[in-house]
């Protein structure tokens, strides 16, 4: 079949990407799902940072690729393999699948999968196949197993997890990689624990993500970090107890923990500036966890004496330790509940066609979550 997608084929166009528009959107073809694969039809996607590394060159991939990580949609068609899947299912997307045989997901940590990182890294599906096809014959690249920004998608079946047909899906789109990541490193790779001390750095979708764990886990003081005033409110409106610029951060934790520091320290920013912020806000005892993708050759220095002498600790967290098919499900829960207002992390609804504007807004800090709709009748420009 034709779908039409946001394919980049060059890397490191200047700002503005609204002039330079290094997304463009192209028809292509995309194949039959093989036996382990789905056909989605997309039906809402979310703009992340890790879509903005790969157009910057921060993390490279092979191009061309279609872009797009964080989505939900409907399915229209299963391979031959498949039997716990129908058509007509509502999934979430996310973009780490898994083998299921390989040792990390035989201890049930299927982000650190290793056939899915290869996969990943090479721009294919987990079978090693690529099932789109650009106007010039050339096989197009997908992104993280997904290609999102995009009317049809082919996954595979470990890249979706059902959800019930009443969440929205503009909704359930962010569960998929901002909800994963940022809710999942507070619960699953710190299990931060009720009344333990924390900091987010840096309040887009994952880091506000983030703060609505610890708000869950009955975390406090939760202190929320960022230089947009904006965000700041949205932090103390999702359960952050204070919220302040970088430049105030030292002083607000240390009144906040009686000069102490804080336990948990999470970075969400993806820059090796914000990682060592991270590592001095934990106090002793403390740990810095590490959310953000920064540029793959960039290095981070850190005090040796504070691992031993302050028994401080650096984590790495990719996709929030998280285990989708289980997790998914636990968040929507929580939205269910009322306890998790997902919905506040939308700052904007936008077309296909404005995604490289999209990309201006994500680096320049001026937006949190913003939603393509691929379908939609939105006008160029549009903005809910």
């Amino acid at each position: 079949m034709k779908t039409l997608a946001a394919v980049l084929r060059q890397e490191r166009e200047p700002r503005p990407y609204a002039s330079s528009r290094p997304l463009r959107l192209e028809e292509l073809d995309l194949a039959d799902p093989g036996p382990h694969e789905l056909a989605v039809r997309i039906e809402a996607a979310g703009v992340c940072h890790s879509d903005l590394s790969v157009i910057n060159g921060h993390r490279p991939r092979p191009l061309p690729m279609a872009l797009g990580h964080e989505a939900a949609g409907v399915v229209t068609a299963v391979g031959s393999d498949v039997q716990d899947v129908r058509e007509g299912d509502h999934v979430v997307l996310v973009f780490m699948p898994s083998c299921g045989a390989c040792p990390a997901c035989a201890a049930k940590k299927p982000t650190l999968c290793v056939p899915a990182a290869k996969a990943n890294g090479a721009g294919s599906l987990l079978s090693g196949a690529r099932r789109l096809v650009g106007g010039r014959g050339e096989s197009v690249h997908h992104h993280l197993g997904v290609s999102a920004f995009a009317e049809h998608a082919v996954v595979d079946r470990s890249s979706a997890v059902v959800v019930d047909p009443d969440l929205p899906l503009d909704i359930a789109a962010l569960f998929g990689c901002a909800m994963l990541t940022g809710f999942g490193a507070v619960r699953n790779t710190a299990a931060v624990k009720a009344g333990e001390s924390v900091a987010v750095i840096g309040l887009g979708g994952v880091g506000l993500a983030a703060v609505l764990g610890a708000k869950a886990a009955q975390a406090g003081p939760v202190v929320a970090i960022d230089p947009v005033p904006a965000k700041r409110a949205l932090a103390l409106e999702l359960g952050a107890s204070h919220a302040v610029a970088p430049e105030d951060a030292v002083a607000a934790i240390l009144e906040a923990t009686g000069g102490l520091g804080v336990r948990w320290a999470f970075e969400a920013v993806g820059s090796t500036g914000a990682m060592r912020q991270a590592f001095e806000l934990a106090g002793r005892g403390g740990a810095a966890v590490f959310i953000g993708l920064p540029p793959s050759t960039a290095e981070l220095t850190l005090p040796a004496v504070s691992f031993v002498g302050e028994s401080k600790s650096a984590i790495g967290s990719y996709m929030g330790s998280a285990n989708p098919q289980e997790d998914i499900p636990f968040l929507v829960g929580l939205w269910r509940a009322g306890a998790l207002p997902v919905e506040k992390l939308k700052s904007h609804t936008i077309a296909l066609a404005d995604l490289n504007e999209a990309m201006d807004r994500l680096a320049d800090g001026a937006a949190v979550r913003q939603i393509v709709l691929p379908h939609s009748a939105l006008p160029h420009g549009g903005l809910s």
